[in-house]
Parts: C-alpha cells; sequence; structure tokens
C-alpha cells in the first residue's frame, strides 16, 4: 500500500528507466499505462487504471525523437484529462525546445512558447520541470511551474574535487551566472571562454578570461548535443596552461558527432545526469541519478508542500 494516496506516477517511452527509480525512491508504484505507436507511427494512449479524482504525474523527457515524445506527453496528458484526474502534472525532465525561446532573427518562430501553449491546451494543470535553458520559459506558461536544479546532485559529486586549485569557468558568455553560483557553491574561482559560432556544428573559442594556468578547470553548461562548445572551451583552456578539464553539463543529448569529439581526450571526465537516456560508450562520461530530487518534488507537490528547500545545498 502506498505511503501516498492518491498519487499516481506514469511514464511514456522516453526514459522509462528514470520513472522506474523515481518510484522506487518514493515507494509508489509505477502506473500501468500502454504507449504505442500504430502501424502509421501515430501514438497510442491506454491507462490500463482508475485515477479518477487521482494526482496524476507524467514523466516525459522530450528528448530524441523530441516532436515523437512530444506528442506521446500530450496525447497522456489528454487521456489523463478524459478519465478524470483531478490534477495532472507533466514531468519534464529534459525541456525540449527550450533553445527556441526568442525571436533572434526575422520570421523565426518562439517555439518554447508554442510547447508551453501545447502542454497546457492538452490539459496540464502544471509542470515539473529541471534546468530549464533560459529562466523566462517559466513566464510562458499560465500554469505553475515548479523549476529544479541539478545543483544539489552535481555538488555531492564536486565534494570529492580537489579544490586547491579548481576554476569553474563558463563555455559562453551567456552562462556566466550558472558558473558564477557553482563557484560560490564549491568556493572555487571564476572564469569564462569567449566564443564565436560559426554554424550549428561549429563553434570556434577565441579567448579565454580569468586565470587557468595550472589549475583543474569544471566547464559547466546546461545542455550540450554535438559538444562543440565543450571542446572547444577545453582546447584553448588547455593552451592556456589548464593541466585537466572537466564538464558538468545537466542534459546531454549526444549525437556522433559529440562522441567523436569526446574521443579526442580534450576533456578528461563529462559529468551528466540521467535526464535523459544516455550510453557512455567506453567514454569518461559519469551520470548522476536526479531521481530522489525529483520524486522528492513529487511527493512534495502532492501533498502542497513547498519545494523551495530542494534549492537548498548544505555547506562543507
Amino acid at each position: 500500500m502506498s505511503n501516498h494516496p492518491g498519487l499516481k506516477i506514469f511514464s511514456g517511452n522516453s526514459n522509462r528507466p528514470l520513472a522506474e527509480e523515481i518510484c522506487k525512491a518514493i515507494g509508489v508504484p509505477l502506473g500501468e499505462a500502454t504507449v504505442t505507436s500504430f502501424p502509421d507511427g501515430e501514438s497510442f494512449v491506454k491507462i490500463n487504471e482508475n485515477i479518477r479524482g487521482a494526482d496524476v504525474f507524467l514523466v516525459q523527457s522530450t528528448c530524441p525523437p523530441s516532436n515523437h515524445h512530444l506528442m506521446e506527453l500530450l496525447i497522456m496528458i489528454d487521456a489523463a484529462r478524459r478519465a478524470s484526474a483531478n490534477r495532472i502534472t507533466a514531468v519534464i525532465p529534459f525541456y525540449g525546445y527550450a533553445r527556441q525561446d526568442r525571436k533572434d532573427q526575422p520570421r523565426v518562430p518562439i517555439t518554447a512558447k508554442l510547447v508551453a501553449n501545447l502542454l497546457t491546451a492538452a490539459g496540464a494543470n502544471r509542470v515539473l520541470t529541471m534546468d530549464l535553458h533560459s529562466q523566462q520559459i517559466q513566464g510562458f506558461f499560465d500554469i505553475p511551474v515548479d523549476h529544479l536544479y541539478a545543483s544539489p546532485v552535481f555538488f555531492n559529486y564536486f565534494t570529492q574535487l580537489n579544490k586547491e586549485r579548481l576554476v569553474v569557468c563558463s563555455p559562453d558568455v551567456g552562462g556566466m551566472k550558472m558558473a558564477a553560483a557553482y563557484a560560490d557553491m564549491i568556493g572555487a574561482g571564476l572564469g569564462l571562454v569567449a566564443k564565436k559560432r560559426r554554424s550549428a556544428t561549429t563553434v570556434e573559442a577565441i579567448n579565454v578570461v580569468g586565470e587557468v594556468k595550472d589549475c583543474d578547470v569544471l566547464l559547466v553548461d546546461d545542455i550540450t548535443e554535438t559538444a562543440g562548445t565543450l571542446t572547444a572551451a577545453a582546447k584553448i583552456l588547455r593552451e592556456h596552461g589548464a593541466r585537466s578539464v572537466r564538464a558538468a553539463v545537466s542534459h546531454c543529448i549526444l549525437n556522433e558527432i559529440a562522441y567523436e569529439r569526446l574521443r579526442s581526450g580534450l576533456i578528461d571526465e563529462l559529468i551528466t545526469t540521467n535526464s535523459i537516456p544516455l550510453d557512455p560508450r567506453g567514454l569518461p562520461i559519469s551520470v548522476l541519478s536526479v531521481a530522489g530530487l525529483l520524486g522528492e518534488a513529487i511527493v512534495r507537490i502532492n501533498s502542497n508542500e513547498s519545494v523551495t528547500s530542494l534549492f537548498k545545498i548544505k555547506g562543507f
């Protein structure tokens, strides 16, 4: 018997192992649902248990294939709404389309806002997500958004690093706020790599701000796909005398280009979370679990408690 009556958790196909780990962490069985596709590719969802009046949480990252997993989530929300769920929370560990959050050139969409509208129109009552690419995406929703940070999970891992000559570095100007927060959190120095993007897959690092000679550098970012920014930053950091380079990235959506770049050895270790499924392929990739963090947030939302304390990190 669950210690959280009325709480139901279901999973799509994007990251079922994470959903199972969340359920194990909080002692709630994963709900029975059929989430499959017709031969023509259309998604089909059937919830196989009674959820009338239940507090339903649907776990689904919008990782590749992004459109398919997003559509699965929307259909799951609609199914839960039509099954008379009392409240529906979309648990999206990785929120796709987040980089399309503004009009940075003529005649382009703001797709992050479109996705927010779709989730609301489908019937979601609230959203639980982690490390959004841009904070303002929370304002795209007209429903409550609980935005978690992976920093407490990373912090526990960073405690084993030698902090004597540790410098936290942002691989671009946009990540300086995150880098500064991590530097304060672990008591390290702060640096910045200035970059110029040549294309969607190619980045050129042009300068380093801060002292990194004979230092262990920790690059921090929220998302990487081709690892172009990270490897370009690692290359110029090593040219400036860094003795080691690690990278901590909340969401790693690695493609073949990324794996090839990581094999170059410019990055000694890539530290990430299981917000999306990831195969290390024998590379020095450490995957940290956010199941406990998400599970605790789900329990607190279910019991109408504050999730603010989940942001707090104990010092050494």
